[in-house]
């Protein structure tokens, strides 16, 4: 017998914006395990438990569920790193702040993969690589992680944008692997640890960055 939106869950009508965020999860889990390109809207469908005229309704194709779940996984992330750089963006800086904002971006990214679990991948390794659009797409999240970074490594550092921006690049790509690798390979790393040893690792490259002329605003 076909399921219907208005027979699940146990014959009540599951409000829209209730039932996008329930297809959304069941397709998160699904492309983050078995990959875009071995998942069907069918697989997708039965697994939310919904008809796939329903399924349509909410989403027009499978590319365009996938790049919700993509949207949603890299909003988390910009929210996590946007945290860890107010600090610096919001009020004065002083000596020892540049240290403990490299952690907190460090940080924010473990903590997404820890929260995120393989559906962190969808951001990180996509298998959806034959379009460009879709691959800009894809890397939309790391990309503006990475500008937000450069430019308040503008300030401490004294380099041009595009370099500063380089440099937040490598330091995304390191702290997303480390935190990918803890996930995968469970070193007997807490996140607090295995964190505190990256941050460690990426201060100690920013760190010789920094301008000795920097003016840091100190309280009067």
């Amino acid at each position: 017998m076909e399921h219907t939106e208005s027979a699940f869950p146990r014959g009540r009508r599951m409000p829209r914006d209730a039932r996008r965020t329930q297809v959304l999860a069941v397709a998160q889990d699904l492309f983050a395990s078995e990959g875009y390109h071995h998942v069907s809207m069918d697989d997708i469908a039965e697994r939310a438990e919904v008809s796939k005229p329903v399924l349509y309704r909410h989403f027009p194709s499978k590319l365009d569920l996938y790049l919700a779940v993509v949207d949603e996984r890299g909003s988390g992330l910009l929210a996590a790193v946007e945290a860890a750089l107010a600090p610096i963006k919001n009020g004065p800086v002083r000596p020892g702040d540049g240290r403990a904002v490299v952690h907190a971006i460090v940080r924010a990214y473990f903590d997404f993969v820890e929260g995120a679990g393989e559906s962190a991948s969808l951001l990180f390794e996509s298998d959806v690589t034959h379009d460009a659009a879709v691959r800009v797409r894809v890397d939309a999240a790391g990309a503006e992680a990475a500008r937000g970074i450069g430019r308040v490594l503008v300030d401490f550092t004294g380099l041009p944008a595009p370099q500063a921006t380089l440099l937040a690049t490598a330091l995304v790509g390191l702290a997303q692997s480390g935190a990918t690798s803890r996930l995968r390979t469970d070193p007997g790393l807490s996140v607090d640890a295995a964190a505190d040893l990256v941050a460690r690792l990426a201060w100690g490259g920013v760190a010789g960055l920094i301008r000795a002329d920097y003016d840091y605003d100190l309280p009067g």
